[in-house]
């Protein structure tokens, strides 16, 4: 249940439509709803703007249905993230309005995605190989409702690749900088704009990049204001932050 389903019930029960105790009933599973193996907030929509997300990696495929089942007629839209073939599939025998996006590893399910902020949100991945990470950042983003535009492969090794789409990097409202081997990307990209911009570690790389320890480092110990860092290989909570941030600096439409 999200802000506007709760607005209607109230004026339904002022206007005489709904009487009391059948918004009761409607209200009775706020703020969570139990499922045995699975405790699912059913508020989160209220106090977030956006409804409880799945983490989908070691939970049956059948636990994912269910939880999908149980939150579709709630929201418009639901996300899960880390998710395989198996669990879209799964989805997929419940309901036809799905997508699966196997780079980002992520279930898509309701009504396509409403652009509701005016801010573009541009999402940088150092390397081919950082692109899982990368688009389950964008994914993530245009699924909360932003505008999101990719910029794949411009990793120090060739600088001069970032540069050839300045008017880009220059022109979004927060970006997401995805990189691993020694992550410096991110650095580099926040002392070229007056803009937020959010560094992701990814676990590519050789035997001393310790699966994205060296990257992590490296962005923490970036000389470059504006620079925010999230764990490694966490697109999701990149894409989650970066709409938060649109939201306030790109302004809602």
């Amino acid at each position: 249940m999200n802000k506007e389903q709760i607005k209607k019930l109230l004026e339904d029960v002022q206007s005489g439509r709904l009487n009391v105790e059948e918004a009761f009933e409607q209200l009775r599973s706020l703020p969570y709803r139990d499922l045995g193996f699975a405790k699912i907030d059913t508020h989160r929509a209220i106090r977030k703007g956006f409804p409880e997300v799945i983490y989908c990696e070691n939970k049956t495929v059948d636990q994912v249905r269910e939880i999908f089942k149980e939150m579709m007629p709630h929201h418009e839209i639901i996300l899960g993230m880390r998710a395989g073939e198996e669990a879209y599939q799964a989805v997929r025998k419940i309901t036809k309005k799905v997508t699966y996006n196997a780079s980002a590893r992520a279930i898509v399910a309701g009504k396509k995605p409403e652009i509701k902020t005016k801010g573009t949100i541009l999402v940088i991945s150092a390397g081919t190989a950082d692109m899982p990470v990368s688009e389950e950042a964008a994914l993530t983003a245009e699924v909360m409702g932003n505008r999101v535009e990719r910029l794949i492969d411009v990793g120090v090794a060739g600088v001069h690749r970032l540069f050839n789409a300045i008017d880009l990097i220059q022109s979004a409202h927060v970006l997401v900088v995805v990189a691993g081997m020694e992550g410096a990307l991110p650095g580099v990209v926040a002392g070229l704009v007056d803009k937020p911009v959010i560094a992701v570690p990814t676990s590519v790389g050789y035997g001393t990049g310790f699966k994205g320890i060296s990257a992590l480092l490296t962005m923490l110990n970036s000389c470059a204001p504006g620079l925010g860092i999230v764990n490694i290989d966490n697109g999701f909570g990149a894409g989650y932050l970066a709409s938060l941030i649109n939201q306030l600096g790109g302004g809602k439409k």
